[in-house]
């Protein structure tokens, strides 16, 4: 059965960070990558049993996927969050050996606005294996080729500035 790191890029998110780690449940580690929050985003990461790496300006995405103890990585931004449904795929996804030559999955992602929460027509990659090497800025880059998993991502918006 294959395991997952939550891999999540921090920086002054503390407001925000406690809704994603408590959706991670189906995964078995989670990293928190810090670039120098000055709020509590660390103990916050912390108080949910998260390992926390202090990030560089210089550090490229994949420095951290080494760190990880399991080979599949499930990126996250801070203001993300797993829907029931996508959970409830990644416990089947781990039930079920991957397809050999899978390296990554997409997910569909839900936005908020505020006139209500908004369907983005494009997947993204968001579960890579650990030797992933497409990136976009901290997220793996998209690949056509990648399986889509069930169930979306909400990505939540409007919060307080963060400084």
């Amino acid at each position: 059965m294959p395991s997952i790191t939550a891999l999540i890029h921090t920086a002054n998110d503390a407001f925000i960070l406690g809704r994603a780690l408590e959706t991670v449940y189906p995964c078995d580690e989670i990293l928190v990558i810090d670039h120098g929050s000055r709020d509590a985003t660390v103990r916050v990461a912390r108080e949910y049993g998260a390992q926390v790496v202090a990030a560089t300006e210089l550090d490229q995405p994949a420095r951290f996927l080494h760190l990880a103890r399991h080979d599949w990585i499930l990126c996250l931004e801070p203001s993300e969050s797993l829907s029931e449904g996508l959970a409830a795929s990644l416990f089947e996804w781990k039930c079920s050996p991957p397809p050999a030559r899978a390296r990554g999955f997409s997910v569909f992602l839900r936005q908020q606005t505020d006139e209500g929460w908004l369907d983005l027509p494009e997947p993204q990659v968001r579960l890579v294996v650990r030797d992933w090497d497409r990136w976009a800025h901290r997220l793996p880059a998209y690949t056509p080729a990648a399986p889509t998993l069930e169930g979306p991502l909400l990505r939540f918006g409007a919060f307080p500035s963060r400084a």
